[in-house]
Formats: C-alpha cells, sequence, structure tokens
C-alpha cells in the first residue's frame, strides 16, 4: 500500500488554483469478491476526506448513506450508475427519475452533487453486454428529469476507456476515435456534452500503454525529469515529456477531429498498480506516479496540445483493494488498507 505518510506530504500540492486543473479522488466500495472485511461507515469516509481537505470525489457505487454523510461538507460529488440499469433507463424516463429520487432528491443541494456519469466504459471490449445502443436515451431522461426538477447544475456525461475509445497515442496527432463506434456512439454524446454544457469523461492508464510498449521508458510513465523521457510528435512539433500528456492530447485531438474541441476533458480514473502480476506494479512506482501527476498538473501544463484541456482529473482509489481488471492492472489504492479498515 501506498504510504499515508506519503499522501499526506501530497497534500500541499492538493491545493489548486482555479488556473490548474481539478483533482480529486475514486472511493468505490470494497467488493466481498476478495474480502470479507466490513468497510468503514460512510460517516468515517466523510469524515477522513474533509480532514485531507480532498475537494472533488468520485464514487462508483453511490450507496444513499455515503451520499447523505457528505451533505454540508465542501467535497463535490462524481456519481456514476451501474452499466447494467442502462437499458430500463433508457426505456422508461419513471425508471430515471426514481434513480434520482433516491440517490439525488433527497440529499442535493447540501451534498454537492456535481456530476452523473451513466455507466463506465460501456464501450469496453471485456464487457459481455454492450450497453451503447440504450447511452444516449438514458442520459437524455437523466438530464430531462432533473430540469423538471428544478435542478441545472448537476451535468450528465458517460465514462469511456482509452483502449476501447482511441485509435493510438502515438502520435497524439493521428489520434481518432474507433469506429463505428466513434460515429454512432460518441459523435452524439460529444453532441449532447455540447448541448448541456457537460464534460467528456475518460480513464487514462499510462500503465497499460507502458507494459504493451517495451520500447517506452518506465520513466517516460512515471513523469520522471530524465534528459531522455521525451517523445517528439513530428506532425505537431510538440515534444512531450510524460505518457499521460500524450493520452490527453490524443483524446483531445480525436474530439477535435469530430468538430468538438471546446468540450471540457475530465480524466474520470488514472493511477498506477501498487501490486500485480509484472515487476512494474509496485508500490514504489505506484507513488512516484502520483506524486509526477500531481506534480504535472500543479505546473498548469496538463496537456501541451491545449493549456486548459484537462479540466479535472480523478485518482483511483482512495481504498486499497484488489482492482484488476484489464484496464487498471492490479491492485490499487492510496489511504485505507481494505484488510486493515483502519485510517
Amino acid at each position: 500500500m501506498v504510504s499515508f505518510l506519503f499522501f499526506k506530504l501530497l497534500l500541499s500540492f492538493l491545493h489548486f488554483t482555479s488556473s490548474h486543473p481539478s483533482i480529486g479522488i475514486t472511493y468505490s466500495t470494497p467488493s466481498t469478491t476478495y474480502s470479507t472485511t466490513v468497510p468503514p461507515p460512510p460517516d468515517k469516509i466523510s469524515s477522513t476526506i474533509s480532514a485531507l481537505k480532498i475537494t472533488s470525489v468520485r464514487l462508483p457505487d453511490p450507496e444513499p448513506s455515503l451520499i447523505e454523510a457528505f451533505s454540508s461538507t465542501n467535497t463535490s460529488l462524481f456519481l456514476s450508475i451501474s452499466n447494467t440499469l442502462i437499458p430500463a433507463l433508457a426505456s422508461n424516463s419513471s425508471v430515471a427519475l426514481g434513480w434520482l429520487r433516491l440517490h439525488v432528491l433527497p440529499f442535493y443541494p447540501r451534498s454537492k452533487i456535481s456530476l452523473i456519469s451513466v455507466g463506465n466504459t460501456v464501450r469496453n471490449s471485456t464487457n459481455v453486454e454492450d450497453f451503447s445502443p440504450f447511452l444516449l436515451p438514458a442520459m437524455r431522461n437523466l438530464h430531462r428529469e432533473l430540469r423538471e426538477n428544478g435542478i441545472n447544475k448537476i451535468r450528465i456525461s458517460t465514462t469511456f476507456a482509452f483502449f476501447s475509445t482511441i485509435t493510438t497515442a502515438f502520435p497524439p496527432s493521428s489520434a481518432v476515435f474507433k469506429q463505428s463506434a466513434g460515429d454512432l456512439i460518441i459523435k452524439p454524446v460529444l453532441r449532447f456534452l455540447e448541448q448541456t454544457n457537460s464534460s467528456f469523461l475518460i480513464n487514462l492508464y499510462p500503465y497499460n500503454i507502458f507494459h504493451l510498449n517495451t520500447e517506452i521508458p518506465i520513466g517516460f510513465a512515471l513523469f520522471q525529469d530524465n534528459p531522455f523521457n521525451f517523445r517528439d510528435d513530428l506532425v505537431t512539433g510538440i515534444r512531450y515529456f510524460s505518457l499521460f500528456s500524450m493520452m490527453a492530447d490524443a483524446v483531445l485531438t480525436a474530439m477535435k477531429a469530430m468538430g468538438y474541441e471546446n468540450i471540457p476533458v475530465v480524466v474520470a480514473e488514472t493511477g498506477w498498480p501498487s501490486s500485480g502480476s509484472e515487476a512494474e506494479a509496485n508500490g514504489v512506482y505506484a507513488e512516484e506516479y502520483l506524486n509526477g501527476l500531481v506534480r504535472h498538473l500543479k505546473s498548469g501544463a496538463a496537456t501541451p496540445l491545449k493549456k486548459n484541456g484537462v479540466a479535472g482529473v480523478y485518482v483511483y482509489e482512495l481504498m486499497d483493494h484488489y482492482g484488476g481488471s484489464n484496464e487498471r492492472g492490479g491492485e490499487m489504492g492510496y489511504i485505507i488498507r481494505e484488510d486493515e479498515n483502519e485510517i
């Protein structure tokens, strides 16, 4: 596990000005698949996050009690809806209203809910079912029900995975959205996001590209300051000093190619596995990645292509438990160990 002391030392970096991307953290309820440990109570999670002065939290499993625990705090909440609920949300607006009555209406605005993602990585190739045909109707129903209940400041979006969405990160100037999803799914979603002033959400895991490309030096993936840690885009003439920046600019380039370059981009998940089957998945590198990421974002150079290209970044994850999907690569967590259940 990444040390709690290390994270406390990072807190001085987390007080970003408005000119820098915001940085938050994900908290997902531990799965009993890998542990029988009872998770910390919601009020303890809320108080810990508030004490750490983390102002943005993503909740992939937004239990009502957890949402309520953040009432009267200054924490901005980013909620996610399970992929399996998307068809029902799309087919019946009353289902959308029912979800809002359970997760939003009793708590807002005391709980500062700012963003709702309808599903997470719906287009991921590892998913057994394809919910993408239902995605936009579900988003529209939720947006409509929010407005009919007088809520205008909560944005609706959905979260994509880099690998199942973008063709390449090398070079960023060549990136486009993969077809046929690009025209059939992503372009209509981008149109909706532009119309509703929402953000494009994407998960970026440099570890995965590093793991699949042996020519990439580890330092380039970990934000290390080294004379040889750079890559040039010969089309734009931009020199990149981190893999994260290349991936982010690849997303911006793909959006621009579709005519939606002004939509804010939020990195819904990023991180480095603190353990796993590969030698590079370890706590030392996880610390180094987080340290480099925060330093990079604080510098104001989120992406070389566009100064304000990334509006926010959410680190995965607060609770140290197994996240071994193909996208995350192994166990990830920065403050609380699932097997210790203590702060």
